[in-house]
């Protein structure tokens, strides 16, 4: 499967998201914001970074370049689209995700592994989890608490949104400790932590599980068996 990796000005882990992709059985392919073409791909994903110098708002420029319209339509259409830390800012300034994201409740950069809970496991980048697993999942962001109106955090529980819940410390103070999100139709994913560097043994989390460092690539190994479905 071809996935496309978006690169933007100040994006700093699409050769990781690259890596993430080839190591999960994958062709990946270098995406450049100022084009309107997406070369036939069958996944998307926007990668962190600090696109454009996290100015005016985190991801908000960035949801404005040329690409983003393609993103849009395509995501629109069903294809499967993973948004990391600045990519999962982005997707929600182009209203693909609910709510937003804000400076962290302590002001401070936080970087640490992070365990997560599976929430949601009917999404195009969770089928290969179980429903309330933990995973281990690299974090790195200054940005990252997630903030919604109450209508919106109603309407988000209510409808099963979330696709990943902080556990134990909440790093940045996001509501609900929301690490990441779906949209309705599942295809379109968001999170905070990254799971491009928790895919190989040695260069990620070390747990106690027998798969040390790899939660990371399950998920993007969810999203060929999404496509293939």
């Amino acid at each position: 499967m071809k996935v496309g990796v978006i690169t933007f000005p100040g994006t700093l882990d699409d050769r990781d998201a690259q890596r993430a992709v080839r190591l999960a059985g994958h062709e990946p392919v270098a995406l450049w914001h100022g084009e309107h073409d997406l070369h036939g791909v069958d996944a998307l994903v926007l990668p962190g970074g600090f696109s454009y110098g996290d100015y005016l708002r985190c991801g908000a420029i960035a949801a404005l370049s040329p690409i983003m319209t393609e993103v849009v339509e395509a995501a629109t259409k069903g294809m499967p689209v993973l948004g990391i830390c600045n990519g999962f800012q982005m997707l929600a300034e182009a209203h693909l995700l609910a709510g937003g994201l804000v400076r962290n409740e302590t002001g401070l950069f936080v970087r640490r592994d992070q365990r997560l809970r599976v929430e949601r496991t009917t999404t195009a980048w969770t089928n290969r989890f179980d429903e309330g697993q933990e995973i281990v999942i690299p974090l790195k962001n200054g940005e990252g608490r997630f903030v919604a109106t109450p209508e919106e955090v109603k309407r988000i529980e209510g409808e099963g949104l979330v696709a990943f819940r902080y556990v134990g410390e909440n790093p940045n103070g996001s509501i609900d400790d929301i690490a990441g999100l779906t949209n309705e139709a599942g295809n379109v994913v968001g999170l905070m932590p990254h799971p491009e560097h928790a895919v190989e043994l040695g260069f990620g989390p070390t747990t106690t599980r027998m798969k040390a460092g790899l939660d990371g690539l399950d998920i993007f190994k969810s999203a060929l068996e999404a496509v293939a479905a």
